[in-house]
């Protein structure tokens, strides 16, 4: 069976309808607290990553610390969890987190704006202007987050492979439509997207791995790992890092070889 990701739109009633799907596919419900808590063990505070999620980075933020941190932590996290299958996570940017991986099915829950407004207006007793306003707050810190993390759209159905409108259909067909599609040859699970997500989640354990240790948190390398081979390439400012990348890399569960292509940038590139 796949792995299903919900992103669901803001009072769309996502949690509910993850937690109907999960108990009709028998799944684990895996919500936003346990990827954070997994995340955390890469040395950045849940109350870090809460921040990030919630609010986005302010542009003066981005001056200061690169978003691939996070990115790779909430990656690297995501793969620990999801590792068993049989998974149904709910909340922000899951969808983004397992890209490659064919036998996750992202489904996109949203909801008209009139329907929006209804439930803002009776949870929080506001009028109709105030909760357009504060919904329209929402959307933009949202678009902020997914931009800044992963350079994405959360708007974009082509990022998606079902979006669900919440005003058009009850919890109990919206469920009967994930279920089915759960169901469906093309998400199940093969030799080959297994092998994807095992590729993944290696690449993603390394880079964080790399980022726990504050001389190798900002460096110019790509990683990409195949059945348990890790290529790293790129650019180092100092040849004797690249003994230490290669020994911090083979120290990780599940790498067999490092296959190291590192280059020295040149003194006047370095300091023009």
């Amino acid at each position: 069976m796949p792995i299903i990701t919900l992103y669901r739109g803001a009072f769309s009633g996502g949690s509910d309808l993850a937690e109907q799907v999960a108990s009709e596919l028998g799944y684990r419900l895996v919500s936003r607290d346990v990827l954070l808590a997994a995340a955390s063990r890469y040395g950045i505070p849940e109350t870090k990553f809460a921040e990030i999620l919630d609010s986005g980075a302010h542009w003066w933020d981005r001056w200061r610390e690169s978003m691939k941190l996070y990115r790779v932590a909430l990656q690297a996290a995501m793969c620990e969890v999801a590792r068993e299958d049989n998974m149904i996570y709910h909340g922000h940017v899951g969808h983004e987190l397992l890209q490659g991986v064919s036998h996750v099915l992202k489904v996109h829950l949203t909801a008209t704006m009139e329907y929006q407004i209804k439930h803002v207006q009776d949870r929080e007793g506001m009028d109709e202007a105030e909760a357009r306003r504060y919904i329209e707050k929402m959307n933009k810190g949202r678009s902020r987050r997914l931009q800044d993390l992963f350079g994405a759209d959360w708007q974009d159905p082509g990022r998606f492979d079902m979006v669900l409108n919440a005003a058009h259909m009850t919890p109990d067909t919206a469920t009967m439509l994930i279920v089915s599609a759960a169901r469906r040859p093309e998400y199940q699970p093969t030799p080959e997207s297994r092998q994807a997500f095992e590729n993944l989640a290696l690449v993603s354990r390394v880079e964080a791995d790399l980022m726990t240790v504050p001389a190798m948190r900002n460096l110019n390398i790509f990683v990409r790992a195949d059945n348990g081979v890790v290529h790293v390439t790129g650019v180092l400012t100092q040849p004797a890092l690249e003994e230490g990348i290669v020994h911090q890399i083979e120290q990780i569960p599940g790498v067999t070889k490092v296959i190291a292509d590192l280059e020295t940038a040149p003194m006047e590139y370095i300091f023009p």
